[in-house]
């Protein structure tokens, strides 16, 4: 991972937050500038170093219309007939992700026999912590300020299990570098959830789904309402791309991280692309 990412994501944030609150009128550079204390040739440094992007292209890619135009093209989530058992795999960048459940003695034990790694990382969207298991990832969240809440999250979905802190950078650079790199999952959930993040996980870097699509991608499509609870209930932000589901309508909906994070990296998957 470029570590300029991490360092002017706080930036970035609030230049969002700014961006989003005066979108209608599309604010300039030098307003946006203003507004993060910043000059206009270091704002868009900032950009160009996090995203690879200039603000204003950036600021483009926030409006309600071009939402609409990537759920209308967004078509290649594989079809419902394909989306049975977990040994498929998705591209994120070039990411190669894959996934597995917990068995049900691993849930009904609370996970007495689950030895957990975990630790604070930096990411391109701010400090992430992470947990794995010598199977894979089972825990991603994004931490803000206080990373022991983030923490308590973790224990509280394994009570029973063993918690060793550890360095979690080395697989932060892996899910974030885009250097082709392999990152299997452990997803803990009900037969539905999964296979709505699976159908996420399908999807690729740049698409954006309303919850209406992910339900008739699943095959049952009267389920949009059950499809959000699968989405919110995801604690494994970014590789199970979450962000990419948004409001019919073209707005951004909520997030479990925050929706200017949310934005944040739609726009970031988005400049990645070109």
């Amino acid at each position: 991972m470029n570590t300029s990412q991490q360092r002017h994501y706080d930036t970035v944030e609030k230049a969002i937050v700014f961006i989003r609150d005066h979108l209608n009128r599309q604010p300039n550079l030098a307003e946006v500038a203003e507004h993060v204390h910043l000059s206009e040739y270091h704002l868009q440094r900032v950009f160009t170093e996090w995203a690879g992007i200039s603000p204003k292209r950036f600021m483009q890619s926030l409006t309600k219309e071009r939402a609409l135009e990537v759920l209308k093209s967004s078509s290649t989530l594989i079809d419902a007939a394909n989306n049975v058992g977990l040994s498929g795999t998705g591209r994120l960048h070039d990411l190669i992700v894959s996934c597995e459940a917990m068995t049900p003695g691993e849930v009904k034990s609370l996970g007495a026999q689950l030895i957990i790694s975990f630790g604070e990382a930096y990411t391109p969207f701010g400090t992430a912590v992470i947990g794995w298991t010598e199977r894979g990832v089972c825990f991603l969240q994004f931490a803000d300020s206080d990373a022991f809440e983030t923490v308590a999250i973790l224990k509280e979905q394994w009570p029973l299990a063993t918690f060793k802190q550890a360095d979690a950078q080395g697989i932060a650079n892996s899910i974030f570098s885009g250097s082709g790199n392999k990152v299997h999952l452990i997803v803990k959930g009900t037969n539905f959830q999964i296979k709505v993040w699976e159908a996420l996980m399908k999807s690729h870097s740049g698409e954006l789904f309303s919850y209406s699509q992910i339900a008739e991608r699943i095959g049952s499509p009267k389920a949009s309402r059950a499809v959000g609870s699968a989405v919110a209930s995801n604690t494994i932000g970014f590789l199970i791309p979450c962000h990419r589901v948004i409001r019919g309508d073209g707005d951004v909906g909520q997030f479990r991280w925050g929706s200017d994070r949310k934005v944040a990296i739609q726009g970031w998957e988005a400049a990645q692309l070109g």
